[in-house]
């Protein structure tokens, strides 16, 4: 790892920190690299350690207010509506700003994270892109950006905003493989593939425990169901990523998803219950609630039988049930309600989200939950109550907008999946109609996938009885 830069190195590098403390702007230096590569190295004391450290050196540092807050904002899912440390954080962080002669591109951070916790976010990535704008190489507003994109699904915006500072990204810049890695997820998102394995390729050349890049490969592999070329990556490069332990779940969840493609079940259940339950409970992180939820509403779709596995995941997902921070997460959690059969918390989040999607606010989320939120957890509900045909219809009109709720293409797929269901386990002659039209669209857009070749031998079979 590339030395942790002073205030000189950083000036020098055309993004001036407002401090005089270098222990402060090597802090800094330090939890935007562990940010960066998803990874909480021990020999740096971890994020945490990084930033208790960052807060000593210099209490008034503003930068190191905005990278705290930021990560506890963007990074962890939490909100100022719900966390009162965190709303007092950023309270101070705006008092600080105004109290002192920043660089303009330091004001522009704080405003970003200002608009960003009051749910603003395309708002909080438009003053991201200003600071990129003037400077290319500010990793901090690069990641923030990308982290936010994502949440929005804005694809093209995730993969065009590296694109326009890439050429400054040259090799002896700190972190500057990564940077390939971060455009070859938004090529891959926006269907470029072979520029993105590419691009991922030369990224894990310079670094083979960059996870994201894997993770990379990861999605194209599976957006192109080629099946075991996916299984033996995975199982290559295992070694290389498993330490990166804020990704390491997420990507065992990748090599789960594979097995349920081919449907080996017991293959995934095993991957489930080594990797992906554990990393769940003791992080606690949303990504990895998300990742259990989603890796076990699919074995359930596929009819697999999953004993207490729900009621474990509802621990941890019962506490955020009123949270509502991103509808995409909110689907998740519900999935966990609904599969552990508890149905006081599964009323509880509906109530709750109905409850604030009705109060007039800016939040972006919120503001798409009347026509994309609410509908898309009824579903889900009705799915459960065996009500599928109403689950098509409160499903099937909006499943090209479900793009704005966020997440990757490949966690999204839940929901084209839980449309074929539903559809194929209707009553009416036109719903198992529509699967099989379905299921003809998919197979196009994924030719050889195993699961696509079942569900059409299942619509045939649902044809033939009818």
């Amino acid at each position: 790892m590339a030395p942790l830069r002073d205030c000189k190195a950083w000036q020098d590098a055309g993004l001036v920190l407002s401090t005089t403390s270098n222990e402060a702007c090597k802090l800094f230096d330090a939890v935007l690299a562990q940010y960066a590569t998803w990874t909480n190295n021990e020999s740096l004391g971890g994020i945490e350690g990084c930033l208790s450290k960052l807060k000593a050196a210099d209490p008034n540092f503003t930068m190191g207010h905005v990278i705290a807050n930021g990560l506890e904002l963007i990074g962890s899912g939490s909100s100022v509506r719900l966390n009162k440390e965190l709303d007092s954080a950023m309270r101070t962080m705006m008092m600080l700003s105004k109290s002192q002669p920043l660089t303009e591109r330091e004001k522009l951070h704080v405003s970003a994270l200002d608009m960003f916790a009051s749910g603003q976010l395309p708002k909080a990535c438009d003053l991201w892109e200003q600071i990129l704008q003037s400077h290319p190489t500010d990793l901090l507003a690069l990641k923030f950006s990308q982290d936010t994109y994502f949440y929005l699904g804005y694809q093209t915006q995730m993969r065009d905003s590296v694109a326009r500072v890439y050429p400054f990204w040259t090799s002896d810049i700190p972190l500057s493989s990564y940077v390939k890695g971060f455009y070859s997820f938004g090529l891959m998102e926006t269907n470029f593939f072979d520029r993105a394995e590419e691009l991922a390729h030369e990224a894990l050349a310079i670094n083979k425990t960059d996870a994201w890049s894997i993770h990379t490969i990861a999605h194209i592999n599976e957006m192109k169901a080629e099946v075991r070329k996916g299984l033996e990556f995975m199982k290559e490069t295992e070694d290389n990523w498993k330490n990166s332990d804020m990704l390491a779940c997420h990507n065992y969840w990748h090599w789960a998803l594979y097995f349920i493609e081919k449907g080996e079940y017991e293959a995934a259940l095993t991957i489930y219950d080594n990797h992906i339950a554990p990393r769940c409970l003791s992080s606690g992180s949303m990504l990895d609630i998300v990742d259990n939820s989603s890796m076990l509403y699919r074995l359930h779709l596929e009819g697999v039988k999953l004993g207490d596995r729900w009621n474990n995941i509802l621990q941890l997902t019962k506490k955020h049930s009123r949270d509502h921070i991103l509808l995409f997460n909110d689907v998740h959690l519900l999935m966990s309600s609904l599969g552990a059969k508890d149905q006081k918390t599964t009323d509880e989040l509906l109530t709750s989200l109905r409850e604030l999607a009705k109060a007039p606010c800016e939040d972006h989320e919120l503001s798409l939950a009347p026509s994309l939120g609410l509908p898309l957890c009824q579903a889900f509900v009705e799915f459960e109550n065996g009500n599928c045909d109403k689950a098509v219809d409160l499903l099937y009109p909006i499943r090209y907008q479900l793009i704005e709720i966020g997440g990757s293409n490949a966690q999204r797929d839940v929901f084209s999946q839980l449309l074929i269901h539903a559809a194929l386990n209707s009553k009416s002659q036109a719903k198992q109609n529509l699967a099989r039209c379905l299921l003809r669209e998919r197979d196009m857009m994924r030719p050889n996938s195993p699961m696509t070749e079942r569900l059409i031998r299942k619509a045939a079979a649902v044809h033939s009885m009818a």
